[in-house]
């Protein structure tokens, strides 16, 4: 079941972000997900976000978290991956919006590739500053 983000949410949330960054992004610093998760926190307290709740044990397994038209996170905790729930989130908002943007490193090939499954299509590459890798900036649009 995908259902609106709630405050009590954040615990949940927060560690399924925190997981999955330090498990997609090995080519990343640990630290850096650590030092970040305060601010994501708040981030997550203002941005419009969906939660995908197991339907057998209503623990959420992923969201999405979007500002305006730009998808600022899709994750799915690891035990949950492959299981169509990513798709699932993305579906859901694709239904709330005609186009969408985001940003994926480069390195991070099981994203790139999924996004490009799912209609998006590369528009950019650039350089993140903060963790000095590429990250390309990807778009879908009915």
């Amino acid at each position: 079941m995908i259902r609106i983000f709630k405050e009590s949410d954040l615990v949940d949330v927060t560690q399924i972000w925190l997981d999955t960054n330090i498990k997609a992004h090995d080519f990343i610093q640990k630290e850096y997900w650590i030092n970040n998760l305060e601010i994501v926190k708040e981030a997550f307290l203002k941005a419009e976000m969906y939660v995908h709740e197991d339907d057998d044990t209503n623990q959420i397994d992923g969201f999405i978290g979007l500002l305006d038209n730009y998808i600022a996170g899709l994750f799915v905790q690891e035990c949950s991956q492959s299981k169509g729930i990513g798709k699932q989130l993305l579906d859901y908002v694709k239904n709330i919006r005609t186009n969408l943007s985001l940003s994926v490193y480069k390195k991070n090939i099981r994203a790139v590739h999924f996004y490009q499954r799912e209609q998006f299509q590369i528009r950019a590459e650039n350089n993140d500053e903060n963790v000095n890798e590429r990250e390309i900036t990807m778009i879908w649009e009915i």
